[in-house]
């Protein structure tokens, strides 16, 4: 198994997430310089947490996130911050989007986190299980 590892003062590790969030209504809101101007904003909110954007992009109604996190982030909390920072940036620096959009959400209230890795998961528990076999 081969692994990009980052390093903390007392740990190695390695661990990737794809972040998926839509907008309120599913609106098509996200077009060219809305979406540029977002992910302007995820790349600065990440880089003053210490995440790693490794890839973003948006279709007209969401927008897909691959990231790498320390140990240490609260990944409900680095959400949570995300959504409500590019909100209200976003619905202050482009007010038409309040003619598609009511109220002050502009993110709907779930999204979707999953883990990825850089190898599969059985060949992880094909390594655990053989870890004793030596």
């Amino acid at each position: 198994m081969k692994y990009k590892i980052d390093k903390g003062c007392h740990s190695v590790y390695c661990i990737q997430f794809h972040l998926v969030f839509c907008v309120k209504y599913r609106r098509n809101v996200l077009v060219v310089p809305i979406s540029d101007r977002l992910k302007e904003l995820v790349l600065e909110i990440a880089q003053k947490i210490n995440i790693s954007i490794v890839e973003q992009e948006t279709d007209k109604d969401h927008i897909h996130i691959l990231f790498a996190s320390k140990p240490s982030v609260t990944l409900s909390k680095f959400v949570n911050n995300l959504k409500a920072v590019t909100s209200r940036i976003i619905r202050k620096e482009f007010p038409e989007v309040r003619k598609q959009l009511w109220g002050k959400a502009f993110w709907s209230p779930s999204y979707f986190l999953a883990s990825v890795g850089q190898v599969t998961l059985e060949d992880v528990k094909q390594y655990v299980e053989n870890q004793g076999k030596k």
